[in-house]
C-alpha cells in the first residue's frame, strides 16, 4: 500500500509539472472506493492551483474547490503527454494543457474526490481524524510521548492507526521500531521518556530517508515518471524473516499483528 513517503514522492513530482495548469477535460474509468461527488465535466475550464498533501492524501487546490486523491492499495499516478489508450485498470483520466494525469489502480481501493473546501463535511470525513504529520514542524515530542501513554495499544498497533502521527504504515513502522530499539509488542503506555525520544527521531529519520529514496515499490507503486522506490532494498528487518540482522546477525523473525506481518531483530529489539 502506498504510504506517506510514496505520497510525498508523487507530490513533489507532480506539483510543478501540473501547478498552474488547466483542465480540459475528465475521463472515468471503473467506479473506485468513492464516487467523484460532481459530474466530471464540471472540473474542466478549472486551473490547478497547488499540489498539497495531507497523511496519504493528496490535495489538488482548484480555482473553486479541491481533489482529494488516494492510492488506495495499488495506485500509481501518470502525469505526462501522450499517455497510452486506458486500459482496464485506469480509472481517473484528467487532461490539462501540460499532460494528462492518470490514477492506475488495479485493484481499485484508491479514490478521487471533489469537496468544495477542507471545512466541507465530505473532506473533514477524510481528514478530520488523521494524526500529527511526522515530516513538519508540528511534530512535538511532549505532544507525541503523551499520546503514548494514554494508549494501552501495542506501539506497533498505534502507529498503523495513524491518530497520533500519520503516514507510518507497515514498512516503516518496523524500521523505525527496530531503530528505536522497542519490541512491537510493547504496550505504548509502556515507554519511558528515553525510548520515546529515540522513536519520535526514528519516526523523522526513516520516513526522510525513504523519501529521498523514492519511497517503497514491493508491488505495484511507482512515481509519476513511472520510476519505481527503491527503499526496500536498504530495509533493516521488513521482508527479512530468517536472515541475519543487520546488526547484530540473530535471525529477524517474524509474527503476524493485527493480520499485518511484522518483522523485528529479538536481540536488538528485547524490550
Amino acid at each position: 500500500m502506498p504510504e506517506l513517503p510514496e505520497v510525498e514522492v508523487t507530490r513533489r513530482g507532480l506539483a510543478d509539472a501540473i501547478g498552474g495548469a488547466t483542465i480540459r477535460a475528465v475521463a472515468l474509468g471503473k467506479s473506485l472506493r468513492w464516487p467523484l461527488g460532481l459530474a466530471p465535466g464540471e472540473l474542466a475550464g478549472q486551473r490547478v492551483l497547488a499540489v498539497r498533501r495531507r497523511g496519504k492524501y493528496l490535495l489538488l487546490d482548484l480555482q473553486q474547490g479541491l481533489l482529494l486523491i488516494h492510492l488506495g492499495m495499488s495506485g500509481s499516478l501518470r502525469f505526462a503527454h501522450g499517455l497510452p489508450q486506458r486500459g482496464p485498470h485506469d480509472h481517473f483520466d484528467m487532461e490539462t494543457d501540460r499532460g494528462t494525469l492518470r490514477l492506475h489502480d488495479p485493484r481499485r481501493f484508491g479514490a478521487v474526490v471533489w469537496a468544495a473546501g477542507e471545512d466541507d463535511p465530505q473532506a473533514r470525513k477524510l481528514l478530520g481524524t488523521l494524526g500529527v504529520e511526522p515530516l513538519g514542524e508540528d511534530f512535538d515530542f511532549q505532544a507525541f510521548h503523551a499520546a503514548l501513554r494514554a494508549s494501552r495499544m501495542p506501539i506497533k498497533q498505534l502507529l498503523l492507526a495513524g491518530r497520533v502521527v500519520v503516514g507510518v504504515g507497515n514498512i516503516y513502522a518496523c524500521e523505525v521500531l527496530f531503530l528505536a530499539r522497542i519490541r512491537p509488542t510493547m504496550r505504548a503506555s509502556a515507554i519511558g521518556s528515553q525510548r520515546a525520544r529515540r522513536l519520535h527521531g526514528a519516526i523523522r529519520e526513516v520516513l526522510a530517508r525513504a523519501v529521498e529514496r523514492g519511497g517503497s515499490t514491493l508491488r505495484d507503486f511507482s512515481g509519476v515518471d513511472g520510476n519505481a522506490g527503491h527503499f526496500q532494498a536498504e530495509a533493516n528487518v521488513y521482508g527479512r524473516e530468517g536472515l541475519p540482522c543487520r546488526q547484530c546477525g540473530t535471525p529477524v523473525r517474524l509474527l503476524r499483528q493485527g493480520q499485518r506481518s511484522t518483522y523485528f531483530c529479538p536481540n536488538c529489539q528485547r524490550s
